[in-house]
Protein backbone atom coordinates (compact mmCIF):
# COMPACT_ATOMS: atom_id res chain seq x y z
CA UNK A 1 0.00 0.00 0.00
CA UNK A 2 2.81 2.33 0.14
CA UNK A 3 4.30 2.03 -3.11
CA UNK A 4 3.73 4.05 -5.92
CA UNK A 5 1.57 1.69 -7.63
CA UNK A 6 -0.69 1.21 -4.90
CA UNK A 7 -4.11 -0.29 -6.46
CA UNK A 8 -7.18 -0.04 -4.32
CA UNK A 9 -8.50 -3.72 -3.82
CA UNK A 10 -11.69 -4.51 -5.64
CA UNK A 11 -14.60 -5.72 -3.19
CA UNK A 12 -18.08 -7.70 -4.81
CA UNK A 13 -21.08 -6.10 -5.36
CA UNK A 14 -23.73 -6.55 -2.58
CA UNK A 15 -26.96 -8.51 -2.96
CA UNK A 16 -28.94 -6.28 -3.00
CA UNK A 17 -31.49 -8.04 -1.11
CA UNK A 18 -28.78 -7.64 2.00
CA UNK A 19 -29.18 -3.81 1.37
CA UNK A 20 -31.86 -3.98 4.50
CA UNK A 21 -31.39 -0.54 6.73
CA UNK A 22 -32.10 -0.52 10.79
CA UNK A 23 -33.65 2.89 12.46
CA UNK A 24 -30.97 5.38 12.96
CA UNK A 25 -31.58 7.47 15.84
CA UNK A 26 -30.74 11.56 16.00
CA UNK A 27 -28.12 10.94 17.81
CA UNK A 28 -26.32 8.11 15.95
CA UNK A 29 -27.31 9.97 13.03
CA UNK A 30 -25.49 13.46 14.48
CA UNK A 31 -22.73 11.00 15.25
CA UNK A 32 -22.20 10.71 11.73
CA UNK A 33 -22.10 13.53 10.49
CA UNK A 34 -19.96 15.13 12.56
CA UNK A 35 -16.90 12.03 12.43
CA UNK A 36 -17.44 11.57 8.60
CA UNK A 37 -17.18 15.81 7.57
CA UNK A 38 -14.49 16.01 10.80
CA UNK A 39 -12.40 12.59 8.81
CA UNK A 40 -13.12 14.39 5.47
CA UNK A 41 -11.39 17.87 6.53
CA UNK A 42 -8.90 16.49 8.36
CA UNK A 43 -7.91 14.38 4.95
CA UNK A 44 -8.26 17.35 2.90
CA UNK A 45 -6.01 19.46 5.41
CA UNK A 46 -3.27 16.30 5.36
CA UNK A 47 -3.16 16.76 1.70
CA UNK A 48 -3.04 20.40 1.32
CA UNK A 49 -1.04 20.50 -1.62
CA UNK A 50 -4.14 18.62 -4.27
CA UNK A 51 -6.41 21.58 -3.25
CA UNK A 52 -3.61 23.95 -4.40
CA UNK A 53 -3.08 21.41 -7.45
CA UNK A 54 -7.23 21.49 -7.95
CA UNK A 55 -7.28 25.38 -7.88
CA UNK A 56 -4.50 25.92 -10.79
CA UNK A 57 -6.27 22.98 -12.94
CA UNK A 58 -9.92 24.40 -12.43
CA UNK A 59 -8.24 28.29 -13.59
CA UNK A 60 -6.35 27.14 -16.46
CA UNK A 61 -9.61 25.63 -17.27
CA UNK A 62 -11.48 28.84 -17.18
CA UNK A 63 -8.56 30.83 -18.62
CA UNK A 64 -9.06 28.60 -21.34
CA UNK A 65 -12.48 28.93 -22.00
CA UNK A 66 -12.18 32.65 -21.68
CA UNK A 67 -9.64 32.70 -24.70
CA UNK A 68 -12.00 31.78 -27.30
CA UNK A 69 -14.78 34.26 -25.98
CA UNK A 70 -12.85 37.41 -25.81
CA UNK A 71 -11.52 36.20 -29.30
CA UNK A 72 -15.36 36.28 -30.00
CA UNK A 73 -15.61 39.27 -29.50
CA UNK A 74 -12.51 40.52 -31.52
CA UNK A 75 -14.05 38.51 -34.64
CA UNK A 76 -17.54 40.01 -34.13
CA UNK A 77 -15.81 43.12 -33.60
CA UNK A 78 -14.31 42.53 -37.01
CA UNK A 79 -17.14 41.33 -38.72
CA UNK A 80 -18.83 44.81 -38.52
CA UNK A 81 -16.20 46.90 -38.81
CA UNK A 82 -16.55 48.18 -35.36
CA UNK A 83 -13.83 48.70 -32.16
CA UNK A 84 -13.22 46.04 -30.07
CA UNK A 85 -13.08 48.42 -27.07
CA UNK A 86 -16.42 49.98 -27.57
CA UNK A 87 -17.62 46.51 -27.86
CA UNK A 88 -16.20 45.77 -24.67
CA UNK A 89 -18.15 49.03 -23.01
CA UNK A 90 -21.35 48.24 -23.58
CA UNK A 91 -23.70 45.97 -20.83
CA UNK A 92 -23.34 42.71 -20.58
CA UNK A 93 -26.64 42.00 -21.91
CA UNK A 94 -26.04 44.22 -25.17
CA UNK A 95 -22.86 42.55 -25.35
CA UNK A 96 -24.17 39.20 -25.34
CA UNK A 97 -27.34 40.26 -27.55
CA UNK A 98 -25.09 41.91 -30.69
CA UNK A 99 -22.58 38.80 -30.48
CA UNK A 100 -25.49 36.20 -30.74
CA UNK A 101 -27.37 38.30 -33.21
CA UNK A 102 -23.71 38.71 -35.19
CA UNK A 103 -22.88 35.14 -35.43
CA UNK A 104 -26.35 33.90 -36.17
CA UNK A 105 -26.21 36.27 -39.48
CA UNK A 106 -23.05 34.42 -40.28
CA UNK A 107 -23.19 31.02 -40.30
CA UNK A 108 -19.16 30.39 -41.47
CA UNK A 109 -18.01 32.89 -38.39
CA UNK A 110 -20.17 31.12 -36.34
CA UNK A 111 -19.18 27.56 -36.79
CA UNK A 112 -15.81 28.91 -36.67
CA UNK A 113 -16.24 30.13 -32.94
CA UNK A 114 -18.52 27.40 -31.78
CA UNK A 115 -15.46 25.00 -33.13
CA UNK A 116 -13.06 27.23 -31.92
CA UNK A 117 -14.81 26.85 -28.26
CA UNK A 118 -16.05 23.62 -28.46
CA UNK A 119 -11.97 22.61 -28.91
CA UNK A 120 -11.09 24.60 -26.07
CA UNK A 121 -13.65 22.84 -23.73
CA UNK A 122 -12.94 19.17 -24.97
CA UNK A 123 -9.22 19.85 -24.42
CA UNK A 124 -10.00 21.77 -21.25
CA UNK A 125 -12.05 19.27 -19.63
CA UNK A 126 -9.95 16.31 -20.32
CA UNK A 127 -6.78 17.88 -18.78
CA UNK A 128 -9.04 18.65 -14.98
CA UNK A 129 -10.12 15.30 -15.61
CA UNK A 130 -6.38 13.82 -15.20
CA UNK A 131 -5.84 16.28 -12.62
CA UNK A 132 -9.14 15.51 -10.69
CA UNK A 133 -7.99 11.70 -10.80
CA UNK A 134 -4.81 12.40 -9.62
CA UNK A 135 -6.41 14.57 -6.55
CA UNK A 136 -9.00 11.52 -5.74
CA UNK A 137 -6.20 8.53 -5.78
CA UNK A 138 -4.46 10.49 -3.41
CA UNK A 139 -7.02 11.08 -1.33
CA UNK A 140 -8.24 7.64 -1.22
CA UNK A 141 -4.71 6.54 0.01
CA UNK A 142 -4.78 9.01 2.57
CA UNK A 143 -7.89 7.88 4.18
CA UNK A 144 -6.45 4.16 3.66
CA UNK A 145 -3.40 4.78 5.34
CA UNK A 146 -5.14 6.54 8.55
CA UNK A 147 -6.40 5.43 11.39
CA UNK A 148 -9.30 7.03 13.75
CA UNK A 149 -7.73 10.59 12.93
CA UNK A 150 -11.52 11.98 13.72
CA UNK A 151 -11.43 10.51 17.15
CA UNK A 152 -9.88 12.22 19.99
CA UNK A 153 -7.49 13.26 21.00
CA UNK A 154 -6.02 15.23 17.69
CA UNK A 155 -2.63 15.82 17.28
CA UNK A 156 -0.56 16.98 14.25
CA UNK A 157 1.16 13.17 14.26
CA UNK A 158 -1.77 11.73 14.00
CA UNK A 159 -3.23 13.50 11.16
CA UNK A 160 -0.03 13.58 9.52
CA UNK A 161 -0.73 9.71 9.06
CA UNK A 162 -3.67 10.72 6.12
CA UNK A 163 -0.72 12.55 4.09
CA UNK A 164 -0.42 10.45 0.43
CA UNK A 165 0.89 13.28 -1.43
CA UNK A 166 4.25 13.29 -3.43
CA UNK A 167 4.46 13.85 -7.07
CA UNK A 168 5.00 9.78 -8.02
CA UNK A 169 2.07 8.80 -6.13
CA UNK A 170 0.08 11.47 -8.04
CA UNK A 171 1.21 10.81 -11.28
CA UNK A 172 0.91 7.34 -10.69
CA UNK A 173 -3.15 7.31 -9.95
CA UNK A 174 -3.50 10.01 -12.97
CA UNK A 175 -2.70 7.45 -15.41
CA UNK A 176 -4.29 4.75 -13.42
CA UNK A 177 -7.80 6.61 -13.40
CA UNK A 178 -7.69 8.93 -16.34
CA UNK A 179 -9.07 6.69 -18.85
CA UNK A 180 -12.51 5.74 -16.42
CA UNK A 181 -12.17 9.45 -15.61
CA UNK A 182 -12.09 10.59 -19.19
CA UNK A 183 -15.51 8.59 -20.02
CA UNK A 184 -17.16 9.32 -17.04
CA UNK A 185 -16.55 13.59 -17.98
CA UNK A 186 -17.44 13.11 -21.65
CA UNK A 187 -20.69 10.70 -20.37
CA UNK A 188 -21.11 14.14 -17.94
CA UNK A 189 -20.67 16.51 -20.29
CA UNK A 190 -23.09 14.68 -22.61
CA UNK A 191 -26.05 14.82 -20.05
CA UNK A 192 -25.03 18.57 -19.36
CA UNK A 193 -25.35 19.52 -23.26
CA UNK A 194 -28.84 17.87 -23.62
CA UNK A 195 -30.28 19.28 -20.16
CA UNK A 196 -28.81 22.69 -21.38
CA UNK A 197 -30.48 22.42 -24.99
CA UNK A 198 -33.72 21.06 -23.40
CA UNK A 199 -33.57 23.83 -20.71
CA UNK A 200 -32.98 26.77 -22.95
CA UNK A 201 -35.74 25.04 -25.18
CA UNK A 202 -38.13 25.39 -22.28
CA UNK A 203 -37.32 29.10 -21.60
CA UNK A 204 -38.02 30.09 -24.93
CA UNK A 205 -41.14 28.70 -25.61
CA UNK A 206 -42.25 30.16 -22.49
CA UNK A 207 -41.50 33.21 -23.45
CA UNK A 208 -42.88 33.09 -26.93
CA UNK A 209 -46.15 32.03 -25.09
CA UNK A 210 -45.46 35.07 -22.81
CA UNK A 211 -45.82 33.73 -19.74
CA UNK A 212 -44.44 35.84 -16.54
CA UNK A 213 -40.73 35.88 -15.66
CA UNK A 214 -42.07 33.74 -12.66
CA UNK A 215 -41.56 31.19 -14.91
CA UNK A 216 -38.46 31.44 -16.24
CA UNK A 217 -37.58 31.47 -12.61
CA UNK A 218 -38.95 27.98 -11.79
CA UNK A 219 -37.39 26.57 -14.92
CA UNK A 220 -34.49 27.92 -13.73
CA UNK A 221 -34.40 26.40 -10.33
CA UNK A 222 -35.33 23.37 -11.69
CA UNK A 223 -32.21 23.35 -14.21
CA UNK A 224 -29.92 24.12 -11.23
CA UNK A 225 -31.28 21.54 -8.65
CA UNK A 226 -31.39 19.27 -12.06
CA UNK A 227 -27.02 20.23 -12.38
CA UNK A 228 -26.75 19.64 -8.89
CA UNK A 229 -27.77 16.48 -8.23
CA UNK A 230 -26.21 15.48 -11.51
CA UNK A 231 -22.84 16.85 -10.00
CA UNK A 232 -23.56 15.15 -6.63
CA UNK A 233 -23.71 11.49 -8.09
CA UNK A 234 -21.07 12.57 -10.41
CA UNK A 235 -18.68 12.66 -7.51
CA UNK A 236 -19.91 9.74 -5.96
CA UNK A 237 -18.53 7.76 -9.13
CA UNK A 238 -15.32 8.80 -9.20
CA UNK A 239 -14.99 8.10 -5.37
CA UNK A 240 -16.54 4.59 -6.08
CA UNK A 241 -13.64 3.97 -9.02
CA UNK A 242 -11.02 5.57 -7.14
CA UNK A 243 -11.63 3.10 -4.09
CA UNK A 244 -12.71 0.02 -5.49
CA UNK A 245 -10.76 0.25 -8.77
CA UNK A 246 -13.70 -0.97 -11.00
CA UNK A 247 -15.40 0.08 -13.96
CA UNK A 248 -17.49 3.33 -14.39
CA UNK A 249 -20.39 0.83 -15.12
CA UNK A 250 -19.76 -1.40 -11.78
CA UNK A 251 -19.50 1.97 -9.96
CA UNK A 252 -22.68 3.55 -10.74
CA UNK A 253 -24.56 0.27 -9.74
CA UNK A 254 -22.26 0.40 -6.28
CA UNK A 255 -23.12 4.08 -5.79
CA UNK A 256 -26.90 3.09 -6.47
CA UNK A 257 -26.61 0.31 -3.58
CA UNK A 258 -24.82 2.89 -1.90
CA UNK A 259 -27.19 5.12 -1.46
CA UNK A 260 -30.05 2.98 -1.20
CA UNK A 261 -28.24 1.60 1.84
CA UNK A 262 -27.09 5.20 3.53
CA UNK A 263 -29.40 7.65 2.08
CA UNK A 264 -29.95 9.24 5.55
CA UNK A 265 -26.36 9.71 6.56
CA UNK A 266 -25.46 10.66 2.70
CA UNK A 267 -28.49 13.24 2.62
CA UNK A 268 -27.23 14.52 5.99
CA UNK A 269 -23.83 15.35 4.26
CA UNK A 270 -25.01 16.34 1.22
CA UNK A 271 -27.03 19.35 3.00
CA UNK A 272 -24.17 20.44 5.38
CA UNK A 273 -22.11 20.64 2.35
CA UNK A 274 -24.40 22.51 0.37
CA UNK A 275 -24.88 25.53 2.77
CA UNK A 276 -21.16 25.58 3.55
CA UNK A 277 -21.12 26.36 0.05
CA UNK A 278 -24.13 28.72 0.04
CA UNK A 279 -22.95 30.41 2.65
CA UNK A 280 -19.40 31.08 1.68
CA UNK A 281 -21.04 32.18 -2.14
CA UNK A 282 -23.24 34.56 0.06
CA UNK A 283 -20.02 35.42 1.76
CA UNK A 284 -17.60 35.77 -1.17
CA UNK A 285 -20.44 38.26 -2.73
CA UNK A 286 -20.81 40.81 0.19
CA UNK A 287 -16.62 41.05 0.22
CA UNK A 288 -16.90 41.56 -3.67
CA UNK A 289 -19.32 44.38 -3.19
CA UNK A 290 -17.25 45.84 0.05
CA UNK A 291 -14.25 45.75 -2.51
CA UNK A 292 -16.11 47.54 -5.15
CA UNK A 293 -17.18 50.34 -2.54
CA UNK A 294 -13.92 51.17 -1.92
CA UNK A 295 -12.55 51.77 -5.06
CA UNK A 296 -14.32 55.18 -4.90
CA UNK A 297 -11.99 55.66 -2.34
CA UNK A 298 -9.58 58.52 -3.31
CA UNK A 299 -5.85 56.34 -2.84
CA UNK A 300 -7.45 53.89 -1.49
CA UNK A 301 -9.11 52.84 -4.81
CA UNK A 302 -4.99 51.81 -5.62
CA UNK A 303 -5.26 48.94 -3.35
CA UNK A 304 -8.34 47.55 -5.10
CA UNK A 305 -7.18 44.96 -7.50
CA UNK A 306 -4.74 43.40 -5.19
CA UNK A 307 -7.49 42.94 -2.78
CA UNK A 308 -9.39 41.81 -5.63
CA UNK A 309 -6.86 39.27 -6.40
CA UNK A 310 -6.20 38.05 -2.93
CA UNK A 311 -9.80 37.77 -2.19
CA UNK A 312 -10.54 35.57 -5.50
CA UNK A 313 -7.68 33.32 -4.83
CA UNK A 314 -8.76 33.18 -0.79
CA UNK A 315 -12.33 32.38 -1.96
CA UNK A 316 -10.96 29.53 -4.69
CA UNK A 317 -8.84 27.59 -2.07
CA UNK A 318 -11.73 27.33 0.33
CA UNK A 319 -14.20 25.88 -2.31
CA UNK A 320 -11.66 23.91 -2.91
CA UNK A 321 -11.15 22.74 0.52
CA UNK A 322 -14.66 22.68 0.76
CA UNK A 323 -15.11 20.19 -1.94
CA UNK A 324 -12.15 17.76 -1.16
CA UNK A 325 -13.55 18.36 2.28
CA UNK A 326 -16.87 16.34 1.31
CA UNK A 327 -15.06 13.81 -0.87
CA UNK A 328 -13.30 12.57 1.96
CA UNK A 329 -16.83 12.54 4.11
CA UNK A 330 -18.69 10.47 1.37
CA UNK A 331 -15.80 8.04 0.84
CA UNK A 332 -15.97 7.54 4.85
CA UNK A 333 -19.60 6.80 4.60
CA UNK A 334 -19.07 4.31 2.00
CA UNK A 335 -16.53 2.37 3.55
CA UNK A 336 -18.22 1.93 6.40
CA UNK A 337 -21.17 0.71 4.39
CA UNK A 338 -19.25 -1.56 2.34
CA UNK A 339 -17.70 -2.91 5.25
CA UNK A 340 -21.23 -3.56 7.09
CA UNK A 341 -22.61 -6.87 7.72
CA UNK A 342 -26.03 -7.45 6.39
CA UNK A 343 -28.64 -5.74 7.67
CA UNK A 344 -26.28 -3.47 9.58
CA UNK A 345 -25.63 0.25 8.86
CA UNK A 346 -22.68 2.39 10.54
CA UNK A 347 -22.86 -0.03 13.05
CA UNK A 348 -19.72 1.44 14.57
CA UNK A 349 -21.24 4.90 14.54
CA UNK A 350 -24.52 3.23 15.91
CA UNK A 351 -21.92 1.82 18.60
CA UNK A 352 -20.04 5.46 19.37
CA UNK A 353 -24.37 7.07 20.06
CA UNK A 354 -24.26 4.18 23.04
CA UNK A 355 -21.08 5.46 24.38
CA UNK A 356 -18.87 3.30 23.00
CA UNK A 357 -15.52 4.08 21.65
CA UNK A 358 -15.01 2.01 18.79
CA UNK A 359 -12.47 3.08 15.94
CA UNK A 360 -14.05 4.51 13.04
CA UNK A 361 -11.86 1.83 10.68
Amino acid sequence: MDGVGWIPSRSPIPDPRSLTRIPVSIKSLRDVLKYSLKRGALIAAANWPVIIVQEIADTLFKLLVAVPLIGGIFLVALVLGAEPVALMSLGWRDLAATIVASLISRPVVLAAFLGALGVVVIGGSLFVFLFKAGTVSVLVRGDSSAGAIERPPLHFSIVMTASAFSLEAFEAGARLLFPRYARLGIALMTVYFVSGSMYLGAVLASRSAGDSWGMTALLTAAFVSWITILNFLYLLTQIVIAAENCSVAAAMRRVVQFLRRARGPVAAVFLVVLAIVVFATGASLIATAALGLISFVPLLGLTVLPLQLGAWLFRGLVFQYVALSSLGAYLKLYRSTAMATPGVVFADWVAESGHRDTPLR
